[in-house]
């Protein structure tokens, strides 16, 4: 990967909550945000910005800000790191692809983000079934 176009899109902005049910009162009952996937095993939800792919997501953990998506994590990394950055947290697998949190020469924390195992599928609720390949987020 050249260091060129590194971040291809916000795919996410995460949003910290302290617990889903909670955090989808208020997003999805009081805001008006369509539930896209809810993950409960990794305390996280997917909820529709209508104007953009972007999506906000409710998690349970402490992350908060966007996630950048990126065709490969690692190679992303290693971008980041040849040009002056670091990395916070090193690549790790999560059920859509792989995650890891660098930081730019100045400070700034970087969630980056690869959907190399695809994308969520759901029920008829929103509920997280499995991950299904999706050719164009790989491109």
């Amino acid at each position: 990967m050249t260091n060129s176009q590194v971040l291809r899109m916000v795919d996410a902005v995460m949003v910290a909550v302290p617990d889903l049910d909670r955090g989808l009162a208020f997003y999805q009952g009081g805001l008006g945000h369509d539930l896209v996937w809810r993950n409960d095993e990794i305390g996280q939800a997917g909820l529709r910005l209508p104007d953009t792919e972007t999506e906000l997501v409710l998690c349970v953990a402490p992350l908060s800000g966007p996630t950048w998506l990126v065709t490969s994590v690692p190679e992303a990394v290693a971008a980041f790191e040849q040009t002056g950055g670091s990395t916070v947290s090193e690549p790790e697998d999560i059920p859509v692809g792989r995650l890891a949190v660098v930081a730019d020469p100045f400070g700034n924390r970087l969630v980056l983000l690869d959907l190399s195992k695809g994308r969520y599928t759901t029920d008829d609720l929103g509920l997280a079934t499995g991950v299904r390949a999706s050719p164009r987020d790989n491109a």
